[in-house]
């Protein structure tokens, strides 16, 4: 006798309405970084616009903004490194992470995701 196996649920979705509009202003917070003065700025209205209307571009806006704090904040911390020519590697350390974990985040927006950050200050929740 052949047994029927039960069913294959399908796999639990933190973001189930994760729509095209909500990604693409996802994936527009992660991109601000290519901005320069939108650094800070692009994420913030995003996620007070968009955080009553969706859970899921609040969550990609408010961990963009937490990490472009913090690569302000470690980019102010480089300053005085500079001094001793430490800094210059640091710094560049950083710019060079900022554009690759902008990607890899953008990436993850785009598929229905949330990308968090490494080494981010939490400071928005």
């Amino acid at each position: 006798m052949d047994a029927i196996p039960p069913p294959i649920s399908p796999p639990p979705q933190s973001f189930l309405s994760a729509r095209g509009n909500d990604k693409i202003w996802s994936m527009f917070c992660h991109l601000s970084v290519f901005l320069g003065i939108g650094l800070i700025l692009v994420p913030l209205v995003v996620y007070l616009a968009m955080r009553h209307e969706s859970e899921y571009v609040a969550a990609n806006a408010r961990e963009a903004l937490n990490f472009h704090i913090s690569v302000m904040i470690y980019f102010l911390c480089c300053i005085p490194l500079c001094f001793v020519l430490v800094g210059f590697f640091f710094a560049a350390a950083v710019g060079i992470c900022m554009y690759i974990f902008a990607i890899i985040a953008t990436i993850k927006a785009s598929d229905g995701g949330c990308y968090h950050y490494p080494l981010t200050l939490r400071l928005i929740h």
